[in-house]
C-alpha cells in the first residue's frame, strides 16, 4: 500500500518552553503558535511540534536527524549564531566524518540532540 505521505512531524518537549521557543527561532525556524503550550516550528515544508511539557527520560532520549546539502556551510552558519554562548546547556559539536556520510551535533536548551547531516552518495 502507498500511503502518499505528505509530512511527518515529531513532537518534542521543552524544559523551559520560552527559552526553547527563542532558541528555535534564533536557529532559523519559523514559529506558528497553535496553543499557549504548543507551537509548530518549520523551515519550508519540514517541521516539528514543540510542547511546554518536560519528562526528563523522554527529552533526554529524543534525537532528530535533519538532512541537509552542503553540511560545512550549515555548520559554519550554526556556529556563527553562537547559540552555545547565548543559551545555557546548548552544545555544538564539530563535524564527524563517517562511512555513510557526515554530521554535526547540536543539543537544544532542554537536551534534545539534533543530528544535522549529509549522506554520502
Amino acid at each position: 500500500m502507498n500511503y502518499n505521505i505528505k509530512s511527518m512531524r515529531a513532537f518534542i518537549g521543552a524544559k523551559e518552553y520560552e527559552t526553547s521557543r527563542n532558541f528555535y527561532r534564533d536557529l532559523g525556524f519559523e514559529e506558528i503558535v497553535l496553543f499557549p503550550n504548543m507551537s509548530y516550528f518549520h523551515m519550508g515544508n519540514f517541521g516539528f511540534y514543540l510542547q511546554d511539557a518536560y519528562v526528563k527520560d523522554w527529552v533526554d532520549n529524543s534525537m532528530i536527524f535533519m538532512e541537509v546539502d552542503e553540511l560545512q556551510k550549515h555548520f559554519e552558519h550554526v556556529q556563527s549564531l553562537q547559540l552555545d554562548q547565548k543559551y545555557e546547556n546548548v552544545r555544538l559539536k564539530s563535524i564527524v566524518y563517517n562511512d555513510w556520510g557526515n554530521e554535526f551535533f547540536l543539543h537544544d536548551p532542554s537536551g534534545i540532540l539534533w543530528h544535522i547531516g549529509e549522506f554520502v552518495n
